[in-house]
């Protein structure tokens, strides 16, 4: 099989809804780098819906998609931020917050009622995403004599690589964005390069 360095997740915040027996879920998406954002998009959320019952919400971080927290804030256990995730996982999208605010209607819904809401609601909000694919980067530094940039330039050129950070003198330095399927033939054609050093970020 070959490394799968790529991953997918929302370009843009989205929202779904879904109705059931006078209850409205509305579902929320936020693209996000850390669970250090999920406090403030929550409060916000309270904000603008300060009579809602619920802000049940889940989220799943990182590339490789090993990141994740549920919060039921108040509905029985298992029956909202589970859903949530779940609907995440099955579209098979990484960092991403998903929030679904609940204004009850009078009327139970019983657990697989409230499992189906939740989790079509999120759905919906997916729906009305736009999904994009994301590559997983190394981040290597680089030095080398300022007689050795064309040499250098031209693997940078012809590799498609990003780079940040340069500084061309006497020695030079950059950092290069590398895709991770990538790194092993890029930095093997730049140490072939003479008085070149790489160190991984």
């Amino acid at each position: 099989m070959l490394f799968d360095d790529t991953y997918k997740t929302i370009k843009l915040p989205a929202e779904g809804i879904f109705k059931e027996k006078g209850s409205k879920f509305i579902a929320y998406l936020y693209p996000i780098s850390s669970d250090a954002e999920i406090k403030d998009i929550i409060a916000n959320l309270k904000a603008i819906h300060p009579k809602a019952r619920h802000h049940c919400w889940a989220v799943r971080l990182s590339p490789d998609r090993t990141i994740f927290r549920i919060n039921d804030d108040g509905e029985p256990s298992g029956t909202a931020g589970r859903p949530i995730l779940n609907t995440l996982l099955s579209h098979d999208i990484t960092d991403v917050l998903a929030v679904v605010v609940r204004y009850f209607g009078g009327t139970l819904l019983g657990v697989p009622g409230l499992i189906n809401a939740y989790k079509t609601a999120t759905a919906d909000a997916i729906i009305h995403s736009e999904i994009i694919t994301k590559t997983i980067n190394t981040i290597c530094h680089i030095n080398f004599e300022h007689a050795k940039m064309n040499e250098v330039m031209r693997i940078i050129k012809e590799e498609e690589i990003q780079f940040s950070n340069q500084l061309f003198d006497l020695s030079c330095s950059m950092d290069l964005e590398i895709r991770q399927s990538q790194v092993n033939k890029v930095c093997g054609r730049l140490q072939k390069i003479e008085g070149l050093e790489i160190k991984y970020l």
